[in-house]
Protein backbone atom coordinates (compact mmCIF):
# COMPACT_ATOMS: atom_id res chain seq x y z
CA UNK A 1 0.00 0.00 0.00
CA UNK A 2 1.27 3.47 -0.83
CA UNK A 3 2.17 5.72 2.08
CA UNK A 4 -0.50 8.28 2.83
CA UNK A 5 -0.13 11.68 4.51
CA UNK A 6 -0.12 11.16 8.24
CA UNK A 7 0.74 7.45 7.93
CA UNK A 8 4.24 6.00 8.05
CA UNK A 9 5.98 2.77 8.97
CA UNK A 10 8.79 4.76 10.58
CA UNK A 11 8.65 6.92 13.73
CA UNK A 12 8.80 10.69 13.33
CA UNK A 13 12.24 12.25 13.14
CA UNK A 14 12.64 14.06 16.42
CA UNK A 15 16.02 15.44 15.33
CA UNK A 16 14.57 17.49 12.46
CA UNK A 17 16.14 20.91 12.02
CA UNK A 18 13.69 23.49 13.42
CA UNK A 19 14.98 25.99 10.85
CA UNK A 20 13.73 23.82 7.98
CA UNK A 21 10.17 24.42 6.86
CA UNK A 22 7.66 21.66 6.24
CA UNK A 23 5.93 21.83 2.88
CA UNK A 24 2.69 20.31 1.62
CA UNK A 25 2.69 20.20 -2.18
CA UNK A 26 -0.55 20.17 -4.20
CA UNK A 27 -0.35 19.26 -7.88
CA UNK A 28 -2.34 18.09 -10.89
CA UNK A 29 0.13 16.92 -13.49
CA UNK A 30 3.63 15.95 -14.50
CA UNK A 31 5.41 16.85 -11.27
CA UNK A 32 8.22 18.82 -12.94
CA UNK A 33 7.97 21.57 -10.33
CA UNK A 34 7.84 18.98 -7.55
CA UNK A 35 10.96 17.31 -8.97
CA UNK A 36 12.78 20.63 -8.85
CA UNK A 37 11.70 21.34 -5.27
CA UNK A 38 12.80 17.87 -4.16
CA UNK A 39 16.23 18.50 -5.65
CA UNK A 40 16.51 21.94 -4.00
CA UNK A 41 15.54 20.49 -0.62
CA UNK A 42 18.09 17.71 -1.03
CA UNK A 43 21.00 20.04 -1.84
CA UNK A 44 19.97 22.47 0.93
CA UNK A 45 19.52 25.45 -1.37
CA UNK A 46 15.94 25.35 -0.11
CA UNK A 47 15.80 24.91 3.70
CA UNK A 48 12.70 22.75 3.67
CA UNK A 49 11.34 19.21 3.61
CA UNK A 50 8.32 18.02 1.64
CA UNK A 51 6.07 16.34 4.19
CA UNK A 52 3.41 15.13 1.73
CA UNK A 53 2.04 15.49 -1.78
CA UNK A 54 -1.65 15.66 -2.69
CA UNK A 55 -2.98 15.43 -6.25
CA UNK A 56 -6.50 16.10 -7.43
CA UNK A 57 -6.05 13.57 -10.24
CA UNK A 58 -4.01 10.42 -10.77
CA UNK A 59 -0.87 11.83 -12.35
CA UNK A 60 2.87 11.50 -12.80
CA UNK A 61 3.49 13.85 -9.89
CA UNK A 62 2.25 11.19 -7.47
CA UNK A 63 4.72 8.67 -8.88
CA UNK A 64 7.60 11.15 -8.48
CA UNK A 65 6.68 11.70 -4.83
CA UNK A 66 6.53 7.96 -4.15
CA UNK A 67 9.86 7.42 -5.92
CA UNK A 68 11.35 9.73 -3.28
CA UNK A 69 9.49 8.06 -0.40
CA UNK A 70 7.28 11.11 0.13
CA UNK A 71 3.76 10.25 1.34
CA UNK A 72 1.42 10.91 -1.56
CA UNK A 73 -2.33 10.71 -2.00
CA UNK A 74 -4.84 11.17 -4.79
CA UNK A 75 -7.88 13.10 -3.54
CA UNK A 76 -10.31 13.36 -6.48
CA UNK A 77 -11.28 16.99 -6.92
CA UNK A 78 -8.67 18.07 -4.39
CA UNK A 79 -8.90 18.55 -0.62
CA UNK A 80 -11.79 20.58 0.74
CA UNK A 81 -11.22 23.25 3.38
CA UNK A 82 -11.66 20.87 6.31
CA UNK A 83 -9.29 18.27 4.85
CA UNK A 84 -6.66 20.86 4.01
CA UNK A 85 -6.85 22.34 7.51
CA UNK A 86 -6.48 18.87 9.01
CA UNK A 87 -3.45 18.07 6.87
CA UNK A 88 -1.78 21.37 7.74
CA UNK A 89 -2.37 20.77 11.45
CA UNK A 90 -1.51 17.07 11.68
CA UNK A 91 1.57 17.30 9.46
CA UNK A 92 2.75 20.56 11.07
CA UNK A 93 2.90 22.26 7.69
CA UNK A 94 4.50 25.69 7.38
CA UNK A 95 3.72 26.33 3.70
CA UNK A 96 1.27 24.85 1.21
CA UNK A 97 2.93 24.92 -2.21
CA UNK A 98 0.87 24.75 -5.41
CA UNK A 99 2.94 23.04 -8.10
CA UNK A 100 0.81 23.03 -11.22
CA UNK A 101 -2.40 22.62 -9.22
CA UNK A 102 -5.34 23.36 -11.52
CA UNK A 103 -8.00 23.92 -8.86
CA UNK A 104 -9.03 26.89 -6.76
CA UNK A 105 -7.72 26.15 -3.28
CA UNK A 106 -10.07 26.67 -0.32
CA UNK A 107 -8.68 29.44 1.89
CA UNK A 108 -9.40 29.35 5.62
CA UNK A 109 -8.18 31.37 8.57
CA UNK A 110 -5.66 28.61 9.27
CA UNK A 111 -4.17 28.65 5.77
CA UNK A 112 -4.53 32.30 4.74
CA UNK A 113 -1.12 33.72 3.90
CA UNK A 114 0.44 30.24 3.91
CA UNK A 115 -0.49 29.01 0.41
CA UNK A 116 1.94 29.86 -2.40
CA UNK A 117 1.46 29.56 -6.15
CA UNK A 118 3.50 30.18 -9.29
CA UNK A 119 1.97 31.41 -12.55
CA UNK A 120 3.72 31.34 -15.95
CA UNK A 121 3.19 35.02 -16.78
CA UNK A 122 3.76 38.46 -15.29
CA UNK A 123 0.59 38.87 -13.28
CA UNK A 124 -1.83 40.55 -13.44
CA UNK A 125 -1.38 39.89 -17.16
CA UNK A 126 -2.67 36.60 -18.54
CA UNK A 127 -4.09 35.25 -15.29
CA UNK A 128 -7.49 34.08 -14.15
CA UNK A 129 -9.72 31.05 -14.46
CA UNK A 130 -8.72 28.74 -17.29
CA UNK A 131 -5.41 30.50 -17.91
CA UNK A 132 -2.78 27.82 -17.55
CA UNK A 133 -0.23 26.01 -19.66
CA UNK A 134 0.04 26.89 -23.35
CA UNK A 135 -3.06 29.10 -23.19
CA UNK A 136 -1.04 31.61 -21.15
CA UNK A 137 1.90 31.56 -23.53
CA UNK A 138 -0.26 31.80 -26.64
CA UNK A 139 -1.97 34.88 -25.18
CA UNK A 140 1.41 36.45 -24.35
CA UNK A 141 2.70 35.83 -27.88
CA UNK A 142 -0.44 37.35 -29.41
CA UNK A 143 -0.03 40.43 -27.21
CA UNK A 144 3.63 40.70 -28.21
CA UNK A 145 2.72 40.46 -31.89
CA UNK A 146 0.29 43.38 -31.36
CA UNK A 147 3.13 45.37 -29.83
CA UNK A 148 1.51 45.45 -26.38
CA UNK A 149 4.30 43.64 -24.51
CA UNK A 150 7.92 42.70 -25.09
CA UNK A 151 8.40 40.41 -22.08
CA UNK A 152 6.76 37.56 -20.25
CA UNK A 153 7.96 35.54 -17.29
CA UNK A 154 6.66 34.02 -14.09
CA UNK A 155 5.09 35.25 -10.87
CA UNK A 156 5.24 33.68 -7.42
CA UNK A 157 2.35 34.90 -5.32
CA UNK A 158 0.16 34.16 -2.32
CA UNK A 159 -3.03 32.30 -3.18
CA UNK A 160 -6.35 33.87 -2.23
CA UNK A 161 -10.03 33.28 -2.99
CA UNK A 162 -9.65 33.97 -6.73
CA UNK A 163 -7.34 32.71 -9.44
CA UNK A 164 -4.04 34.60 -9.68
CA UNK A 165 -4.99 37.71 -7.70
CA UNK A 166 -2.96 37.23 -4.52
CA UNK A 167 -0.06 39.44 -3.41
CA UNK A 168 3.05 39.07 -5.57
CA UNK A 169 6.17 37.73 -3.85
CA UNK A 170 8.57 37.92 -6.81
CA UNK A 171 8.67 37.90 -10.59
CA UNK A 172 11.25 36.86 -13.16
CA UNK A 173 11.23 38.11 -16.77
CA UNK A 174 12.27 36.93 -20.20
CA UNK A 175 11.80 38.29 -23.75
CA UNK A 176 9.05 37.22 -26.10
CA UNK A 177 10.41 36.75 -29.63
CA UNK A 178 8.44 37.18 -32.89
CA UNK A 179 9.28 33.62 -33.88
CA UNK A 180 8.12 32.07 -30.60
CA UNK A 181 5.65 29.23 -30.49
CA UNK A 182 3.78 28.63 -27.20
CA UNK A 183 6.17 25.74 -26.59
CA UNK A 184 9.23 27.96 -27.11
CA UNK A 185 8.00 30.53 -24.63
CA UNK A 186 6.86 27.87 -22.18
CA UNK A 187 10.36 26.38 -22.07
CA UNK A 188 11.95 29.78 -21.49
CA UNK A 189 9.49 30.64 -18.73
CA UNK A 190 9.86 27.26 -17.05
CA UNK A 191 13.61 27.80 -16.82
CA UNK A 192 12.79 30.94 -14.84
CA UNK A 193 10.32 29.04 -12.65
CA UNK A 194 13.01 26.53 -11.67
CA UNK A 195 14.90 29.38 -9.99
CA UNK A 196 12.07 31.68 -8.95
CA UNK A 197 9.96 29.24 -6.92
CA UNK A 198 12.75 27.96 -4.67
CA UNK A 199 14.05 31.51 -4.23
CA UNK A 200 10.63 32.84 -3.20
CA UNK A 201 10.16 29.99 -0.74
CA UNK A 202 13.65 30.50 0.65
CA UNK A 203 12.88 34.17 1.28
CA UNK A 204 9.64 33.31 3.05
CA UNK A 205 11.27 30.61 5.18
CA UNK A 206 14.30 32.69 6.17
CA UNK A 207 12.43 36.02 6.30
CA UNK A 208 15.05 37.38 3.90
Amino acid sequence: MDARPGESDTPPDTTADPQRARLLVLLSGSGRTLDNLIARCADDTLPADIAAVIANRDCRGLAIAREHAIPAEHIPGGPNAETLDTLVTELKIDWVVLAGYLRLVPITERTRGRIINIHPALLPAFGGSGMHGHKVHAAAIEAANRGEIAESGCTVHFADEQYDTGQVILQRRCPVYPTDSPGDLAARVFDLELEAYPEALRRLITHA
